[in-house]
């Protein structure tokens, strides 16, 4: 699993990358000292997980997690308790409070390699375009077939389904969702969104140096140029 450390304390930081050595499972491929830096190894490394601070020089971390263009792992390490709550709006995997010790450390990378739902490896297979899923929301059941969904949406701690003319919330992970997902028929837009390539109507040219595209039920997201990329080879013939 591929790993960053950012983490504007030089001490903090080399002593963290020297801990997560005792992993073999946990390859630390760069660190970062400034979420502007961070962003930078984020795009060229692609991490599986980031070991983030949160109270940093300038920007914090979440900062940084809001102008990332997908969602890896988080294990948040950071001298302050009053962000925990907070945390959780993201793929928060764990919050380590300073000084980290050895046992708290192996248990959250213990996590990394658990699934959401039952601490058990996820094993479970890909679904198929025509599979049916059955989705409780409070007291609504529906029975889903995967084909007419048009999106997924993270939604802090749930994922919103979009589907004929309903929605329904689900207790999950955006992530936990995605590895299940057939990629012949669904891309992940955003942090943010996963689409149904089939309920995809156009794509457009953004003022923001990235695209633009519209779902058959008439709602905009934005796709950033490095995925927009991606999204028109997987479109095109």
């Amino acid at each position: 699993m591929k790993a960053i450390v950012v983490e504007d304390s030089r001490l903090a930081r080399e002593g963290l990358v020297k801990m997560l050595q005792n992993f073999p499972d946990i390859d630390v491929v760069g660190t970062a000292d400034h979420p502007s830096k961070a962003l930078i190894l984020i795009q060229e490394t692609h991490p599986d997980v980031i070991f983030l601070d949160i109270h940093m020089r300038g920007k914090n971390g979440f900062d940084l997690l809001e102008e990332l263009d997908y969602t890896p792992r988080i294990v948040f390490t950071t001298a302050y308790s009053e962000y925990a709550i907070r945390s959780f709006d993201y793929n928060t995997v764990d919050y380590l409070l300073k000084p980290i010790s050895e046992e708290r450390l192996a248990a959250a990378v213990n996590k990394l390699f658990f699934s959401d739902d039952d601490s058990s490896p996820n094993t479970r297979p890909t679904l198929e375009i025509n599979s049916k899923m059955f989705v409780k929301d409070g007291d609504k059941c529906h029975i889903v077939s995967l084909n007419t969904i048009c999106y997924f949406e993270s939604c802090k701690n749930y994922v919103r389904i979009f589907f004929d003319d309903k929605n329904a919330f689900v207790k999950k992970s955006l992530n936990s969702i995605e590895e299940r997902l057939p990629k012949k028929y669904f891309f992940r837009v955003s942090r943010q969104y996963i689409v149904n390539l089939n309920e995809i109507k156009s794509i457009e040219e953004a003022m923001n140096d990235g695209y633009e595209i519209t779902m058959s039920d008439g709602k905009l997201l934005d796709v950033s140029r490095r995925n927009a990329i991606e999204l028109k080879e997987l479109l095109s013939f």
